[in-house]
């Protein structure tokens, strides 16, 4: 970037602003649930796999990669046979967790609500 030349401030709604890619990370189907276990504590990743149903191994290691990467996560590799990892959130970490917990806590207190609303749209748009 040129010298004396700003970047505009972030702005999901710009295309191209960075800030999309981390809201991607975060609000992923398996991100928000990786955040959501890790509010209360550090897991193994057996441990995390088993908690966050029907995600793949593949799948969560990105995951875990991504979030880390992005600063939400911290990777705890001890030197012992076998090998154990702990992933835990860092502060940064924790209040993004907070803020997916909440809207997965709100999204489970309201779901009677959406199938209500998808039943009536659906009744709504038969021949």
């Amino acid at each position: 970037m040129a010298t004396g030349t700003l970047a505009p401030p972030p702005n999901v709604n710009r295309a191209g602003c960075p800030s999309r890619v981390v809201l991607e990370h975060v609000t992923s189907r398996w991100g928000v649930l990786v955040l959501a276990a890790l509010r209360e504590r550090s897991y193994r990743f057996s441990e995390l796999r088993r908690e966050v149903g029907g995600v793949s191994e593949k799948m969560l290691a990105q995951t875990l990669q991504t979030l880390e990467r992005d600063g939400f996560l911290h990777r705890d590799a001890k030197p012992v046979i076998p090998p154990r990892v702990d992933y835990s959130l860092t502060p940064m970490g924790h209040e993004v967790a907070e803020q997916v917990w909440t809207l997965t806590r709100w999204v489970e207190s309201r779901l009677d609500d959406v199938f209500e609303a998808r039943d009536a749209y659906d009744g709504s748009r038969e021949p």
